[in-house]
């Protein structure tokens, strides 16, 4: 993990402060310089000489330049916030919120609207910009209006705005005629020169577009950065608050504060960010303080930046920006040059892979497309020159055609970097997947643009689903980045090989044509190159990795891992002989396949160490990356590599006790980088952990600075600032600079381009706040132009205001306004805070005492003893042993949609406590709610296959003649009740599962069948005498009537009359007979329902028995049947069944004549008959429940679901 350590805090600039103060008093502070846009119009060749004075400043010297004068060319009705309320009102941008980090959607509308609110906040009371918490919302990086791009196109000069194509003159040397589609003739071109932004060089589809607004109040910021891949910077004032708006409201005046430095003091600035800030400035994740700017080792410039005022910001130069007023509004935008892709190569995009920071400007894309834009106009310049003499001699004192070709030049050793890179080991050949190049390809790792050729792997494309294989580039492979796979890579190429090498010979060849032949400078033949190349090549490198790295299946439940032990077992005892712990004895292979590192002594796989050449020790690059500066990369592409021991510098604890060995302290801080969080899922790092700071073994004593700076000194003589010096001579004379007179002194009037001394100008146009000395005793600027002119210079601290005063002196100098670094506010630093834990307050020191650790421990285990009665069990367990306990609850939909509206309210209470004076005023997107996928219903009815009971089932008699085949029965159930529906559904073979419980009904339909059944305790069953029990009350199975209590004939049956009359006589008995007299009459009717049920069985029983043939003969003859019932009866143990009839009569035989049975009708209820006297001679069929259709009488009849 990257080091924890004291850090920096954001600190609120104040919102009276003096800016010409702070910079008078502080003594590495000075003011930016300054150019007046007028002037440089009215000057001849001004346009020209811009465009070398910004190479010059800008980019050779690294130093920021303010233009100002733009103010009064801005159109007024444009750049104001009416207009852009007007036409992108409505218009929904992605406000960054700073307070909190995170960004709000809103409509443009609403935050203009806003902004004096939340400026206000800061002024109601003396301190409240100190108030960290309150809200700053910056409107930054939105799209720019296209009418404010055309705008500005037409006032900023060519050679340093957006896209710029070309800064070639209409009609200069080497121009073409346009034809027009409209016109009657064609149209003067542009001359040749080169391309302001070479961006423009990209096919439309390939650029990043970068032209962006920003729109900020008081208090908004933008923290330290470099801008991306080295690209220069601009940025233009057009808009910005006044005393009172448009609608007459009164406004706080808006400005900009900006502190930025020199390029060169890039490594100075980046120590001091991670060193005494703790900070890195890759991550633009820290506003500095102005105590952090005051007691720095560098100087920083200082500009207030105000209406019109146009910012150049120079590379890789650290800078950050302060908005204070009502409003501000800026446009700013980036541009690529040959210097930038210099930077970019060799510095920028390596820093940048290291946090993993996306690469959106396609660097090496921008070098290949350009080196053919500039060679068809090398072509082109060929083609012309033949044409006319005139256009020859042109061309040949042409500066911008001769600048084309020296940035071709430039560029195309660029080129050969790229491909030397991607050159394979000579006489290996690989196998290239080609995939035809679109830009769009990225490393999975660190995000950066892929040109040509890389790795992919895809074993691992389907882990986490989707098909997404895992592209790395070379760069990051070699340095120990891939997937977990780590190994069996595919080659992947996008353009074809031969192609890029035809490319390079057709450069070479213009460039040979350039110089005028071959030249000690003379780029080779490609394999030429690689022959002579001292160092192994990227792709080499990589092509050896892919064998020696181990492959690991990943799908796989338990990969294998590097530091597999097979060996035996050994084990340690205690005194006692118990067993204190086993260990497996390392074998042979693994002391073979695992070396110690010189440095750290831990055992690693050999294939992540380096072995030295000359003395065959082995170094892990971890120790290597952290104490010696050598990234993997640079020692694996060393092919006679030697170790720092084999060097003298080792740090090792045994060699700094070596009087022989000077031990190596690393340039510079590393606090590590997590890159976890931001690079692919499936990515690790097998050589070194990058996460790791390098603390313990760097300086933090301030001596760091001083070797910075002294190599950067030595940086600055051994490479001089001006690239334009060659062989070739096609430099023209060079611009002299002077911080103590004009930048271009050539701009106040038409002088000749020599470097011969001039007539002091009348007004210079750039001054800077301090009077420096003359120059011919400074040796600070050896290029300076001695040309006497006035020292006497104009104080000019922006537009309309000028200072007549003394000059104050440069550093150095004296000057008694300047306060020593001693009496600067100090740096104010948040320490890191422990992480207290939740019962520090009851936390005691621990003791040492056996005796008070036996006592704590039953101490322990009362309160688990406790805890498990009271069901709290886990919850002390965790407390008293220092556990996080994590519990996972199902919370349904409804509770989870209260849940999170309790949690919307309580973040609205405390925005409000929070000072949130800005909301969105864009609907939020509608919750997503888990919808469960619906359930097939269920059928409302089904029909169900009759089974034979061999309880009721019937022996049939075969008749004569052929058998019909008896064909299957079924009967039609309907669903009305849910708990039957799912037991029907599941008999039928429905697949649904429910929880709910059968045993409902299936106690109600066997409830009079099987007593063995085991059936569902009423809810009252607590509340009955013993031996008692109750109808339920459930729902009953199909066509069941209610039972009735009623007299039935038979030895067993129960007079209910006595019953009644003793209850009659005894209403005034006590509460107890009362309840035993109920207990009984519910035994009684239980009896009775009991006995009617089995009467109605064998009646059926005999029906099945006797079949259709019988019923017909009883019809025919009655006594015959009737005999027959008399028989069965006979054969009956139980009593007989007896009609209803007059007592006298209750014991006499049943009529058995068919008259008799066919009487008058009357009610069965009224003549005491019972359910099976009411059945009995009956012909009763057997029909569905839902149908009524009567089963065929040939075949069996099934089951049916008689009453009872």
């Amino acid at each position: 993990m990257p080091a924890q350590r004291p850090r920096a805090s954001f600190e609120p600039i104040s919102t009276d402060l003096d800016i010409n103060q702070l910079v008078e008093e502080t003594p590495n502070f000075e003011f930016c310089n300054r150019l007046s846009f007028t002037e440089i119009e009215r000057s001849p060749e001004g346009l020209e000489r811009f465009e070398r004075m910004v190479r010059e400043v800008c980019i050779n010297k690294g130093l920021p330049l303010v233009i100002d004068g733009f103010e009064e060319k801005l159109d007024a009705w444009a750049f104001t916030p009416k207009w852009l309320i007007d036409n992108h009102g409505s218009k929904v941008e992605n406000a960054r919120n700073l307070t909190q980090k995170d960004n709000i959607a809103m409509t443009i509308k609403h935050y203009l609207s806003h902004m004096g609110k939340l400026t206000e906040q800061f002024f109601e009371g003396p301190e409240n910009y100190k108030d960290k918490s309150r809200q700053r919302v910056y409107l930054k990086d939105i799209d720019c209006p296209q009418v404010w791009q055309d705008k500005l196109k037409d006032i900023i000069p060519g050679a340093v705005f957006y896209f710029n194509d070309s800064t070639g003159l209409i009609g200069g040397p080497g121009a073409l005629n346009d034809p027009l589609p409209h016109a009657t003739g064609p149209r003067k071109g542009k001359g040749i020169g080169i391309a302001g932004d070479l961006m423009s060089s990209l096919p439309l589809e390939m650029r990043a577009e970068n032209l962006m607004c920003y729109i900020g109040h008081e208090g908004t910021y933008t923290p330290a950065h470099r801008e991306m891949c080295a690209t220069m910077s601009h940025n233009i004032m057009v808009n910005t608050s006044g005393d009172v708006d448009e609608n007459g409201n009164p406004e706080r005046p808006g400005s900009s504060i900006w502190f930025m430095t020199q390029s060169k003091d890039r490594k100075i600035v980046a120590e001091w960010w991670q060193s005494t800030l703790g900070h890195d400035i890759e991550l633009e994740d820290h506003f500095a303080q102005i105590a952090a700017w005051q007691r720095a080792p560098f100087t920083t410039y200082v500009v207030e930046q105000k209406l019109g005022d146009f910012v150049l910001i120079p590379p890789l130069a650290p800078h950050q920006v302060w908005n204070r007023g009502t409003r501000t509004m800026k446009v700013a935008w980036n541009r690529t040059t040959v210097e930038t892709l210099e930077f970019a190569m060799h510095e920028a995009l390596p820093k940048s892979r290291m946090v993993c920071r996306d690469e959106q400007y396609k660097n090496k894309a921008i070098i290949y497309y350009t080196l053919m834009k500039y060679s068809s106009l090398i072509k082109q310049a060929e083609d012309v020159s033949q044409r006319s003499e005139s256009q020859r001699d042109a061309l040949a004192r042409s500066k911008k055609y001769r600048q084309v070709q020296r940035d071709f030049i430039r560029l195309f050793e660029l080129f050969k970097e790229v491909l030397l890179a991607e050159m394979f080991a000579p006489g290996s050949k690989e196998s290239c997947e080609l995939l035809t190049f679109d830009s769009n390809v990225t490393c999975s790792y660190c995000r950066a643009n892929i040109f040509n050729r890389f790795l992919t792997c895809k074993h691992c494309n389907d882990k986490f689903g989707g098909d997404d294989p895992y592209d790395v580039c070379m760069d990051c492979y070699v340095i120990g980045r891939s997937c977990e796979c780590r190994s069996k890579y595919k080659w992947v190429e996008q353009f074809k090989w031969k192609h890029l090498q035809d490319r390079y010979e057709y450069w070479r060849e213009q460039i040979i044509k350039i110089s005028g032949g071959m030249t000690g400078r003379t780029p080779y033949q490609l394999e030429e190159e690689r022959r002579l190349y001292p160092k192994k090549t990227t792709a080499q490198v990589c092509q050896e990795q892919l064998r020696i790295r181990p492959w690991i299946d990943i799908k796989k439940e338990t990969p294998p891992t590097d530091d597999e032990e097979d060996g035996e077992e050994e084990v340690t005892l205690n005194n006692d002989g118990t067993i204190k712990k086993v260990t497996k004895k390392k074998t042979k292979s693994y002391f073979e396949k695992n070396k110690s590192c010189h440095v750290c002594l831990s055992r690693h796989p050999k294939w992540t160490m380096a072995m030295c050449t000359m003395c065959e020790k082995y170094w892990c690059y971890g120790s290597l990356y952290r104490a010696f500066d050598l990234l993997p990369q640079m020692v694996l592409e060393d092919p006679n590599w030697e170790c720092p021991h084999c060097q003298r510098i080792c740090s090792a604890g045994n060699c700094r006790k070596d009087p022989r060995q000077q031990p190596y302290v690393p340039n510079g801080t590393s606090l590590g980088h997590d890159t976890k969080k931001v690079a692919d899922i499936r990515s690790v790092e097998c050589l070194v952990d990058f996460g790791v700071s390098n603390l313990n073994w760097a300086a933090n004593d301030g001596s760091q600075f001083e070797r910075l700076q002294a190599e950067q000194e030595t940086m600055n003589q051994t490479q001089p600032q001006d690239h334009s010096g060659d062989e070739m001579d096609l430099d023209g004379p060079r611009i002299a600079y002077s911080p103590n007179a004009m930048i271009d002194p050539a701009l106040a009037g038409d002088v000749p381009d020599t470097l011969e001394p001039l007539a002091p100008p009348e007004q210079p146009l750039i001054s800077n706040i301090h009077e420096y000395p003359d120059p011919s005793t400074t040796t600070a600027y050896p290029d300076i132009d001695n040309s006497g002119y006035d020292l006497n210079v104009t104080m000019y601290h922006g537009p309309g205001t000028v200072d007549t005063s003394t000059p104050a002196p440069v550093n150095g100098s004296s000057n008694t306004n300047k306060r020593p670094a001693a009496d600067m506010d100090p740096i104010k630093i948040v320490q890191r805070k422990r992480k207290r834990k939740a019962n520090d307050e009851e936390e005691v020191t621990p003791n040492r005492n056996k005796a008070s650790k036996q006592f704590q421990q039953e101490q322990h285990k009362k309160q688990l003893d406790q805890a498990r009665k009271e069901g709290r069990y886990l919850y002390v367990w965790a407390k008293l042993n220092n556990k996080s306990l994590k519990v996972s609850l199902t919370v349904p939909q409804a509770k989870l949609e209260e849940l999170q509206s309790i949690d919307q309210e309580k973040q609205a209470k405390e925005q409000q406590r929070n000072n949130v004076l800005l909301r969105s005023d864009i609907r939020p997107p509608p919750l997503v709610v888990y919808k469960p996928v619906p359930k097939p219903s269920k059928p409302k009815s089904f029909k169900a296959r009759l089974e034979e009971d061999e309880d009721f089932g019937a022996r049939w008699r075969p008749k004569a003649g052929k058998q019909k085949k008896k064909q299957p029965q079924f009967e039609e159930i309907e669903l009305e009740n849910s708990s039957e529906d799912d037991f029907f559904y599941e008999r039928a073979g429905g697949n649904r599962s429910s929880n709910r419980r059968k045993s409902d009904w299936l106690a109600r339909k066997n409830q009079d069948e099987d007593e063995d059944i085991p059936e569902e305790l009423p809810q009252d069953y607590k509340d009955r005498a013993p031996g008692t029990r109750s109808s339920l009350n459930g729902r009953r199975s199909l066509g069941q009537k209610a039972p009735r209590i009623r007299p039935t004939g038979g030895s067993n049956n129960v007079d209910l009359t006595n019953v009644a009359t003793s209850e009659s006589e005894d209403e005034d008995d006590t509460s107890a007979a009362a309840e035993n007299t109920a207990s009984k009459a519910a035994e009684v009717a239980r009896l009775a329902m009991e006995e009617e049920n089995r009467q109605a069985k064998l009646q059926a029983l005999h029906w099945a028995e006797d079949g259709e043939d019988d019923d017909d003969a009883a019809e025919q003859d009655g006594t015959e049947g009737d005999e027959e019932d008399e028989l069965f009866a006979a054969k009956t143990p139980t009593p007989q069944r007896r009609r209803a009839g007059p007592a006298s009569a209750s014991n006499s035989p049943a009529p058995t004549s068919n008259s008799a049975r066919a009487g008058p009708s009357k009610s069965p209820a009224a003549n005491g008959e019972s359910l099976a006297s009411r059945m009995a001679g009956r012909n009763i069929k057997i029909v569905a429940a839902k149908t009524k259709k009567f089963f065929s009488k040939s075949g069996p009849p099934g089951r049916s679901q008689l009453p009872g």
